[in-house]
């Protein structure tokens, strides 16, 4: 029992002095989505940079008109001062023959906090890009995760409470809604949420449908069942319009696990049926605790005078900060 305790004591430890650490940091700087590439300029402007833009660069998927996954900004390493340290994003390529280890390293909070440092060591400006490239997927989501926490973060400081409360008491569950975002409409299995201002729209629909064994997460009985369930909720403008799913670029589904939570996420483009609106939607999809029915959390994003990579990745990480409602006695046994 005395070693348990003082193992206790050192795990409390190391979580305080990392969260003091967090603390005494300053602030982050630059734009949502903006990434600092240190990188000397031979090798910006060589394979590695070529590299390095097609993967953080690359278009983001369905959204009608191109936009990069991340706005990239170059520096050399001579340049990286302490303005530019406490950026939000940094990519660091430390590229020389004595480097003590050939690694690619995931560094929170390092100079300034929230954080996210991706530091490439290599000999070589080859063995750099070997690096990216095997480690690509991994770079990606390290960065988008970050983002991710940012905005829930915030969400979470600036709850529209009530939300939350009525999803949970309908779904058994429920995101977290930051202030601005109201109630459309309700049912007892279909719920709309939504931010509405003069010319755009980020929205959220939740609602479920009755499980139906090993097929329930196929990308067409998603989209049948999210074509029936917006037809009978979602009406636009004028007679006989209403939401549904376009076919051009075709909709794509994969399965994530995210904090325990398994799901299918489908991407795709809405259109209003007989109108001219439309914009990208990105859904998960997941079994409610009983396994009887599959739950989804829609989020949406109509906004046609501006871009919207933003407008979306803010939406989106609402349906990650999705909590099932903890029992009485798991929060009593926790006071």
């Amino acid at each position: 029992m005395k070693k348990i305790l003082i193992l206790l004591a050192f795990a409390i430890a190391a979580v305080s002095c990392g969260n003091r650490h967090a603390s005494l940091l300053p602030n982050i700087s630059g734009k949502a989505g903006e990434i600092i590439v240190v990188m000397d300029k031979n090798n910006w402007e060589g394979q590695l940079g070529n590299d390095v833009r097609a993967l953080l660069g690359s278009d983001c998927p369905y959204l009608p008109i191109r936009e990069p996954l991340y706005s990239l900004v170059n520096i050399s390493p001579t340049a990286l001062d302490n303005l530019f340290k406490v950026h939000r994003n940094i990519v660091y390529f430390d590229i020389d023959p004595q480097v003590a280890e050939t690694k690619v390293s995931y560094l929170a909070n390092r100079w300034a906090a929230p954080q996210a440092l991706v530091y490439i060591s290599a000999p070589d400006s080859r063995t750099a890009d070997s690096l990216l490239n095997a480690g690509a997927s991994t770079v990606v989501n390290y960065i988008e995760q970050a983002e991710r926490d940012r905005i829930i973060s915030n969400n979470l400081h600036y709850e529209e409470i009530s939300l939350a409360q009525r999803v949970q008491e309908v779904f058994g569950g429920s995101p977290h809604f930051p202030t601005g975002y109201k109630l459309k409409k309700s049912s007892d299995d279909f719920i709309w949420i939504a931010d509405e201002k003069q010319y755009t729209m980020q929205g959220v629909f939740v609602y479920r449908y009755p499980a139906e064994g090993d097929g329930s997460f196929s990308l067409e009985k998603i989209i049948a069942h999210r074509n029936e369930t917006l037809k009978a909720n979602v009406p636009g403008m004028f007679e006989n319009t209403y939401m549904t799913t376009g076919d051009i670029p075709a909709p794509s589904v994969e399965f994530l696990k995210y904090k325990g939570r398994d799901f299918a996420q489908t991407r795709g483009w809405w259109e209003v049926e007989n109108d001219y609106m439309a914009g990208p939607f990105v859904s998960h999809s997941f079994y409610s605790p009983d396994g009887k029915d599959i739950i989804v959390a829609e989020a949406f994003v109509y906004a046609p005078k501006y871009d919207k990579r933003q407008y979306l990745r803010q939406v989106e990480s609402i349906l990650y900060s999705w909590e099932w409602k903890k029992a009485a006695s798991e929060d009593n046994s926790k006071k």
